[in-house]
């Protein structure tokens, strides 16, 4: 039962995080920032979020440092939000995931009129 409860303040904490990330104002913390996933310990003390970019992990890396610095506003601010007991401590981790992502349909789109021109070259022989 507790599980469900964590889980469901770490995807609360997740889209607020979405929304204050909006307002910063670090230069840092540019271009198509994705939060990937927030891992909430099971006291609720402390999470990491997981944060990707469309630009790159280097980019993400940038971003993650940008956040780190405002980690203190952006705690605060999910406090009064989300009116929690204790406000968990935030710990940024970049993560490629989308980049990832990206490549990989990238590589399926490259594959697919190959695969497409063998099956209509299959289909004339029969």
């Amino acid at each position: 039962m507790g599980n469900h409860k964590v889980e469901r303040i770490g995807e609360d904490i997740r889209r607020e995080l979405t929304d204050i990330m909006r307002s910063l104002k670090d230069p840092r913390i540019t271009g198509l920032l994705s939060i990937v996933k927030v891992d909430l310990s099971g006291d609720m003390s402390h999470a990491k979020v997981y944060v990707s970019s469309m630009d790159g992990f280097e980019a993400a890396k940038e971003a993650v440092k940008g956040l780190q610095h405002g980690a203190g506003f952006i705690r605060r601010e999910i406090n009064e939000r989300l009116s929690l007991r204790t406000s968990p401590e935030l710990k940024f981790i970049a993560d490629n995931s989308i980049e990832h992502s990206a490549e990989i349909s990238r590589l399926l789109k490259e594959v697919e009129p190959a695969s497409r021109a063998e099956q209509s070259g299959e289909n004339a022989q029969q």
